[in-house]
């Protein structure tokens, strides 16, 4: 049996970024097993699933139909509804590690936990697969590996959500969201994740991102995959980030 770590807040997680790669992974026969800070059942960024003061930009912004419809299905998994805590967990009962996103501030306790970030740093040492997409890759980038004492990712290629993407999210909804889509205003994801680098051109930014993907046309997302990691932007990667997590389990790398 094929077991995949997957931890997530209490709320704000973006519900394509998890409800899709756990129903794609599902259907391949591996065995999502959930966590939360405190082992109580996590919520999705309700704006994300209901377009809610996203005016005119709703239809663009929030979730697609698809990825709600596999959050409706979520729900009745028996892990996502009992979930482990983060201190539960250890990095050898799993095969692999899938570290979703979110933008809403209540992510903050998942990108910050020392705990998550020891597992990652985990993982990493273990080279067992690990996947990352959008603010997930923060997560990565704030895991520190002891015997060199930086980022798991200084020596990786990587992708992350785009500052382009991030700032016109905000830039369209700031008026009334204020900033709701800057989950660090101080700083976008990019500039945190490339920070942490060897080398700036280890950052891949990939095309310009115009349409999700989905099963249908794979073609549409983008990854970034570098020995046992892989990368993706955002939702509209979620497909193609999903299948390429099934392959590197079955594969064991």
């Amino acid at each position: 049996m094929v077991r995949l770590f997957m931890p997530i807040p209490s709320y704000g997680f973006d519900p394509t970024e998890v409800a899709i790669p756990w129903k794609l992974l599902s259907e391949k026969g591996v065995t999502v097993v959930f966590a939360t800070p405190n082992g109580r059942k996590a919520s999705a960024d309700r704006l994300m699933l209901t377009g809610e003061k996203l005016g005119i930009w709703k239809f663009a912004l929030r979730a697609r139909q698809d990825a709600i419809d596999a959050c409706r299905e979520m729900e009745n998994d028996a892990s996502f509804r009992n979930p482990e805590t983060y201190a539960g967990i250890q990095e050898h009962d799993f095969d692999g590690i899938f570290l979703p996103g979110g933008h809403d501030k209540g992510v903050r306790e998942y990108l910050e936990s020392g705990i998550l970030q020891g597992l990652v740093a985990d993982f990493f040492s273990s080279g067992k697969p690990v996947a990352a997409i959008c603010h997930g890759v923060v997560l990565a980038a704030r895991s520190i590996d002891s015997a060199t004492g930086r980022s798991v990712l200084y020596e990786y290629k990587t992708t992350s959500l785009l500052k382009s993407q991030e700032l016109l999210a905000y830039n369209l909804t700031r008026l009334w969201l204020k900033d709701y889509y800057l989950t660090y205003p101080e700083t976008t994801v990019e500039d945190e994740v490339r920070s942490v680098l060897a080398d700036g051109n280890n950052f891949e930014r990939g095309p310009t991102p115009l349409s999700r993907d989905d099963i249908g046309h794979l073609q549409r997302g983008f990854i970034v995959r570098d020995r046992n990691y892989v990368s993706a932007r955002w939702p509209g990667d979620a497909y193609r980030i999903s299948l390429e997590m099934a392959g590197m389990l079955q594969n064991g790398r």
